[in-house]
């Protein structure tokens, strides 16, 4: 589990080709600080697993699921990519439950820049948008922010400086792809009324 807090920026150094599977080398410090073979880090919000480790770089394989559905299917060497390490008992939960599965890509439709702040537009799958609503959370890559307008077919966050200046969202243009997550609890929640109101029609036919 993740907090959607973005600990740092590492940079992709090999994608290595597979077949059925990438394997990525990321170079970065926070993140590797303690690892062990076989944590968990987070990567524009996607959960990989360590599989070798270097003073300076770690390395995972991105199976074909998750180069499918989501924006590391794309990726290159130079790249810059969010990283945050999976959370432990002692960890501030400054933004909310991440699980580090990605529910599908958006693309970033608009940015309007103000003086303290930039408002992004980001459009989103459409089986997605039931699950956002206004001052709700939703993950984009890997960065917990909040929605300020939620509509069927995007939605809109406002980035202040230090997320601008710490993650990848402060480069991204209009036209680029982002890994969403939208909040597991509404998802929890959507089951539980979905079955819920299945047993009170079935009772009443009954």
């Amino acid at each position: 589990m993740f907090t959607g807090i973005v600990e740092e920026l590492g940079t992709v150094t090999v994608v290595e080709d597979q077949g059925d599977a990438v394997r990525l080398t990321i170079a970065c410090d926070v993140a590797i600080s303690d690892a062990a073979l076989g944590d968990s880090i987070a990567v524009n919000g996607c959960c990989l697993t360590v599989a070798d480790l270097t003073a300076t770089t770690w390395t995972a394989d991105v199976m074909a699921e998750s180069l499918a559905k989501t924006s590391l299917g794309g990726i290159a060497v130079g790249d810059q990519v969010n990283l945050e390490r999976a959370v432990t008992a002692e960890t501030r939960l400054g933004g909310h439950i991440v699980q580090g599965h990605v529910d599908g890509v958006g693309e970033i439709v608009s940015r309007s820049p103000s003086e303290h702040w930039e408002v992004v537009e980001i459009a989103l799958p459409a089986e997605m948008g039931r699950y956002l609503v206004d001052k709700g959370s939703i993950t984009v890559d890997g960065t917990s922010l909040t929605v300020v307008e939620a509509g069927d077919a995007s939605f809109t966050v406002s980035l202040i400086p230090e997320t601008l200046a710490r993650t990848t969202l402060g480069f991204r243009a209009v036209g680029d792809r982002v890994n969403l997550e939208v909040d597991v609890i509404a998802k929890h929640v959507e089951k539980l009324v979905r079955a819920y109101t299945s047993r009170s029609t079935t009772s009443k036919e009954n």
